[in-house]
């Protein structure tokens, strides 16, 4: 009882051990990811002098085209608005333990739904209007997501074979709806173009990127707050480890599931809306998604490069549309050639990559380790117990 009042004090040396550890384990991180892109970089600067091509006018020219004015940042900025979301997807669900690779068919379904929302919003205020076709958009991606959830916590399908499924249904089903039920009479590659009144601003007069950037910053944020400040990001995380743990917490490990499908799916279904009404100067879905691109793929490398933490996919998310921005600049000044760019490119974002490819790794091996040496242990301590 003595010992109780020495509490409160104990609780604020708590928190400070618990955020110096934070800041350690930040500051480690950041010198590791700089390690890993400059041994990245280091290798592709090796293979382009090694093709004859001068790497050190390259990397300027991917500077320049990606960050050297202001048209080239917006267009960074521009490609790494969905690139945030679908790095959440992957980025959210591998944090609870999953590897959900389905951000490209929720993206879809998310893109066909804000073109047939928006599409019929005509006259309706713009403020109304945006977050109608948002919200619907990230509804209808959350509901493509929830098969693979639940087949997962009920018949125990690997959620990568049911959402690589789902991803090659959301391609045959845009392409039946883009070119039967959506399709514009006066181009036929292509759907209706959402109303004026749903499309969102520019943040620079003819500049790609838009107010979409800063839904895609504050979801990202939100993911922070949800998993590191609440109790569901709690469950989350514990799931990550052990569904045992988490029940022997008092939680729902199906719930912890659901929930994070849902969460992951809303991101990307908003992704897609990002690409139909905050895209110029489309807004509009073609038939060959070429609109979409492979931003739903590209994710999972995005939330490798940011550790899978929400504020790190932002920074990674960056770092990847200007890695896409700049090759342009790269064929036009150093004459590299598209190719040659895309292998530079996928060196380092291995390298990048690799540090968390290893941790999972590295983790996936203990946990195998641990669920084999856990029956033996505890077999000679229930044949005692039943003996006494």
């Amino acid at each position: 009882m003595s010992q109780l009042p020495a509490e409160p004090a104990a609780r604020p040396k708590q928190k400070a051990a618990g955020a110096g550890h934070m800041l350690r384990g930040a500051l480690a991180s950041l010198v590791q990811v700089v390690l890993a892109a400059g041994i990245g970089l280091a290798i592709g600067a090796i293979m382009m002098n090694a093709t004859g091509y001068d790497w050190k006018e390259a990397y300027h020219a991917l500077w320049i085209g990606s960050f050297g004015d202001r048209w080239g940042l917006f267009d960074t900025l521009a490609d790494a608005t969905p690139l945030i979301l679908t790095g959440l997807t992957f980025g959210l669900c591998f944090r609870a333990g999953y590897f959900n690779i389905g951000a490209q068919g929720q993206m879809i379904i998310g893109a066909l739904v804000a073109v047939a929302v928006g599409s019929s919003l005509g006259g309706v205020p713009t403020l109304v209007a945006v977050p109608l076709v948002v919200l619907a958009a990230g509804i209808a991606g959350a509901i493509w997501s929830m098969p693979a959830a639940l087949l997962k916590v009920t018949r125990g399908v690997h959620e990568v074979i049911s959402t690589i499924m789902f991803n090659w249904i959301a391609i045959y089903l845009s392409g039946y709806l883009v070119f039967n039920v959506m399709i514009d009479p006066r181009s036929a590659e292509r759907t209706v173009r959402v109303a004026e009144n749903v499309r969102m601003s520019a943040l620079l007069p003819g500049a790609d990127a838009t107010s979409a950037l800063f839904i895609s910053v504050f979801i990202a944020v939100f993911f922070y707050w949800l998993l590191y400040h609440s109790p569901w990001g709690y469950e989350m995380r514990v799931a990550g480890f052990s569904h045992d743990a988490l029940r022997y917490a008092g939680a729902n490990p199906m719930r912890a599931v659901n929930v994070t499908f849902l969460l992951a799916g809303l991101a990307s279904g908003i992704a897609g809306a990002t690409q139909i009404i905050g895209r110029p100067p489309t807004y509009a879905l073609y038939g060959d998604l070429s609109n979409l691109g492979n931003f739903g793929f590209d994710g999972i490398a995005v939330a490798l490069i940011g550790r899978s933490h929400p504020l790190g996919t932002i920074l990674a998310a960056v770092f990847f549309g200007a890695l896409s921005t700049g090759a342009r600049m790269m064929q036009i000044i150093a004459g590299v050639p598209l190719d040659m760019i895309r292998v530079v490119h996928g060196v380092v974002i291995v390298a990048l990559a690799a540090p968390e490819l290893w941790s999972i790794l590295r983790r996936s091996i203990s946990r195998r380790v641990a669920s084999r040496t856990a029956p033996a242990a505890s077999g000679p301590a229930a044949g005692k117990g039943a003996q006494q």
